[in-house]
């Protein structure tokens, strides 16, 4: 009796991997979601520059700014990594993760970003011509460029009644 419920044991377990074997995922790369990623090349690189935004206390501060870009996971993300000091202080540490959001159409992204206070979300973005655009909100948008200089420029906007404001503007330049 003893056998015969060894016997029982290991085959419901083979059969567990058998299973299991059968229905693993596949680790070839998407190549539509790479395609689209691709787009986003034009930000790959190190950064660095410098930028302003007016805070809530409708002061304007400015800062300097790194940016480490990389294309990740086969081409299939690109992986943001932000650090921003002012007065020799850390005011930005972040990373975030542009990803083809499928289904969504073309030029269609996911931003997901990570702060070092413990703040996380995904967010919509969009490749609108050779510009990016990522919404934390309805109401704010971040608009990415490379400029005809090579430089990376983004504006930070937020919207005061069907008006776009600006509130942050950095200048980066390719290391």
């Amino acid at each position: 009796m003893k056998i015969l419920i060894q016997l029982l044991v290991f085959s419901l377990i083979l059969t567990g991997f058998q299973g299991a074997a059968s229905g693993q995922q596949s680790f070839e790369v998407n190549e539509a979601a790479k395609a689209e990623v691709s787009r986003l090349s034009f930000l790959e690189g190190k950064w660095k520059g410098s930028g302003w935004m007016i805070a809530q206390d409708q002061k304007r501060y400015t800062f300097e700014q790194e940016e480490n870009i990389q294309v990740k996971l086969g081409g299939t993300a690109v992986l943001i990594e932000g650090l921003g000091t002012s007065d020799g202080k850390v005011i930005h540490n972040a990373l975030a993760l542009i990803t083809d959001a499928e289904g969504e159409g073309e030029g269609k992204f996911d931003f997901t970003s990570f702060l070092q206070n413990g703040r996380k979300g995904t967010f919509k973005a969009e490749l609108i011509g050779e510009k990016l655009y990522w919404f934390p909100s309805e109401q704010v948008r971040y608009i990415i460029e490379i400029k005809e200089n090579g430089q990376w420029f983004e504006t930070g906007e937020y919207n005061a009644g069907g008006n776009w404001v600006k509130f942050f503007e950095m200048t980066l330049s390719k290391l």
